[in-house]
């Protein structure tokens, strides 16, 4: 996959929806019975771009403070979602052990994972930051994940809703009507080239998490470090 390609793409035809109000409102955020839960493989991103993706989000909320804005304890890239979020499920259903037993495998020939934030995208009810992997690595190691939980008989849902490839961050979603969809698509204009900065990713971080990955409802289960 380009990225930079698919990233455009997405934002042509997600912006001329937004502004066309063609857009999905999310109605769970706010919801405190919502029990969907899963288990993710994932990044955190380092401080200095989390600083810079609150410049981004100051600009945007001014425009619309009704949305949705993730903390910065919540910023993340998703490298695999090995149990998609589903209502019900219960870290009792399964045997964390056996899961971090495979991820450690599937790490063993992964010396290093650097990770540019430049720019932003869009999708048809969220806003998100463009990754960009400065190598093959986490697609190598997605795959490596890919083969060995299948190859196993443990409970996952590995690109049942789609296949992974990008290194995005969603950063706000739309739970409210847009109050000015033009004006708050003029600041992702002017945050679509923006150098958020690029940093070494030091450790994946495995999580029993909610929808939108809120630090509240998060329990981490294994940390791992890189070489």
């Amino acid at each position: 996959m380009n990225l930079k390609d698919h990233y455009t793409q997405l934002y042509k035809k997600s912006s001329e929806a937004i502004l066309e109000g063609d857009y999905k409102l999310d109605t769970h955020i706010t919801d405190t019975s919502d029990s969907r839960f899963g288990l993710t493989l994932l990044i955190r991103p380092s401080k200095e771009i989390k600083d810079n993706i609150q410049t981004f989000l100051a600009e945007l909320n001014a425009i619309d403070a009704r949305q949705y804005y993730y903390p910065d304890a919540d910023f993340h890239i998703t490298v695999m979602s090995i149990i998609s979020c589903y209502a019900g499920f219960t870290l009792d259903k399964i045997n964390i052990e056996e899961y971090i037993e495979i991820i450690q495998k599937s790490l063993v020939e992964v010396d290093e994972i650097k990770i540019k934030f430049w720019g932003v995208t869009a999708s048809n009810d969220a806003i998100m930051i463009q990754g960009f992997p400065a190598d093959e690595t986490l697609n190598i190691l997605r795959n490596t994940l890919r083969e060995n939980f299948k190859k196993s008989n443990l409970e996952q849902s590995i690109d049942s809703r789609y296949a992974i490839a990008t290194a995005h961050s969603t950063i706000m979603r739309f739970q409210e009507k847009l109050q000015n969809p033009e004006k708050l698509l003029d600041v992702v204009e002017k945050f679509r080239d923006y150098d958020f900065g690029e940093f070494t990713v030091e450790k994946l971080e495995l999580v029993y998490n909610d929808w939108y990955q809120r630090k509240e409802n998060t329990v981490n289960l294994c940390d791992f470090y890189l070489k």
